[in-house]
């Protein structure tokens, strides 16, 4: 098989190029690449039509999602399992079970003659006849009105397989949600991420930004419940070029994510400390709501992504943003000094499944495990930087009982004079609030990323 794609891409068939894309991407994951990385690097040597760039995408992030399902199709409908095919096969093979199950618009016999062909593309020989066979063995039993998908008797099993997960979240998520709900949120994150944007309310408005976008041909809808939020609706094209973007009018960031800075609720003139900062979302939101009156410190580790909070300030004309480079679990020269603090912890990420489509597969009970240890070490140094009837905001873009309620439990048992401290009534983040007091966004019922956050109090 060729190794490299800029020697022969202009010889790729222009019916075969998204498939192609999809394919060496795939290889590359395959190889420990995180997927976007592997798309902007291999995307480069192909000319694409903008409905083939889309095309690739679905397949490349599509079939990373639905890998476990399209795992025990092959297993179901091949001689030997998933596990034991060769590696270029299962991957073609991915693409064509997903373009058959789940794309609508690609005609059956066109997934199956362009993934044949794919095969042989990739110099597999006779397997190409394996390809041809599975597939089309795919397309009678589901013709004779029979799914192919044959799922076990175990419920844990049967949902991992059906919507594509290790059973290990499926087990968490069963902590907290009905049998029903927690359906519905597997196939909630299996659909195309949306973008929201943030305006700016001290550089535009709603209003002046909806316009903006309409004009240029987007469709743009507010969030009913969250103040400043947009939700664009399809396809964006470059988000740098959209109208408002250099003159700081909006950020990119999801609804639900934009609720911790309400929660947080900074006032004119008070020191915030954004715990872990980097990019700059939260950080640059706390800025805007205390009207740029006051200080807001950012921190992170690595001067990399500290200067993406400084790019996102200056972009949005923020002056009261300072940024602090090293550990937030060793600052002493923070103690006592701030007013509120936001500890948006490092995480599992399982509120955002949808957005990176191989997180799933990546993280583990056992990392899991090591961010909760991360995530108490924070917390614990955190409150020391709290002012006497200051707060502190803890939140995570995650839906692990481990890394939120539990952890959250546990802190309060070990520190009986903090409390939980819910919103005000006003607050939009008051119709999320549980009767413990802290706030869950669950993606299946609001339509938003997964968040768990809650205000802290020293009594």
């Amino acid at each position: 098989m060729p190794s490299a794609v800029s020697s022969q891409s202009n010889r790729i068939p222009e019916h075969l190029s998204a498939r192609q894309l999809a394919f060496l991407v795939l290889r590359d994951i395959d190889k420990g690449a995180f997927a976007d990385v592997a798309l902007e690097r291999n995307i480069r040597n192909f000319s694409l039509a903008a409905v083939d760039r889309r095309l690739a995408t679905e397949l490349i992030y599509g079939t990373v999602r639905r890998q476990r399902t399209l795992d025990a199709l092959i297993t179901q409908l091949g001689k030997r399992s998933a596990e034991q095919q060769p590696a270029e096969l299962r991957r073609i093979l991915h693409l064509g079970f997903y373009q058959l199950r789940y794309l609508d618009q690609v005609p059956e016999h066109a997934a199956v003659d362009t993934t044949v062909q794919l095969a042989k593309y990739q110099r597999l020989g006779k397997l190409s006849g394996v390809v041809n066979g599975m597939l089309r063995q795919y397309i009678r039993l589901h013709a004779a009105g029979d799914d192919p998908l044959q799922l076990p008797a175990d419920a844990v099993e049967s949902l991992g397989i059906l919507h594509s997960y290790p059973d290990w979240i499926v087990q968490a998520w069963q902590q907290l949600l009905a049998a029903d709900d927690v359906s519905k949120l597997c196939e909630w994150f299996n659909q195309t991420p949306k973008i929201d944007l943030r305006v700016n309310r001290l550089r535009s408005s709603i209003d002046q930004v909806m316009a903006a976008l309409t004009d240029h041909g987007l469709m743009v809808q507010p969030h009913e419940q969250i103040p400043h939020a947009l939700r664009i609706v399809g396809a964006t094209g470059n988000i740098r070029q959209l109208p408002g973007y250099d003159e700081g009018w909006w950020m990119v960031q999801d609804s639900s994510a934009q609720l911790v800075s309400y929660l947080v609720d900074p006032q004119p003139g008070e020191t915030i400390i954004d715990a872990c900062g980097a990019p700059g979302g939260k950080t640059t939101h706390l800025a805007e709501l205390m009207g740029d009156q006051g200080r807001v410190l950012g921190c992170d580790r690595t001067s990399s992504r500290l200067n993406k909070i400084c790019q996102n300030a200056k972009r949005l004309q923020l002056n009261t943003i300072e940024t602090v480079m090293g550990d937030s679990r060793q600052q002493p020269k923070f103690q006592g000094i701030a007013d509120r603090v936001l500890l948006d912890v490092p995480c599992s990420g399982l509120g955002t499944l949808h957005r990176h489509a191989d997180a799933r597969w990546r993280q583990t009970p056992n990392s899991i495990a090591g961010l909760v240890t991360l995530q108490q070490e924070l917390l614990e140094a955190a409150i020391d930087w709290v002012k006497p009837r200051g707060v502190l905001v803890y939140s995570t873009c995650t839906l692990h009982p481990d890394e939120n309620q539990t952890l959250i439990q546990t802190f309060l048992a070990r520190h009986p004079d903090w409390e939980i401290q819910p919103p005000a009534k006003a607050s939009p983040v008051a119709p999320f609030v549980t009767e413990q007091g802290w706030a869950t966004v669950w993606p299946h019922q609001q339509n938003m990323d997964g968040f768990f956050m809650v205000k802290l109090q020293r009594c």
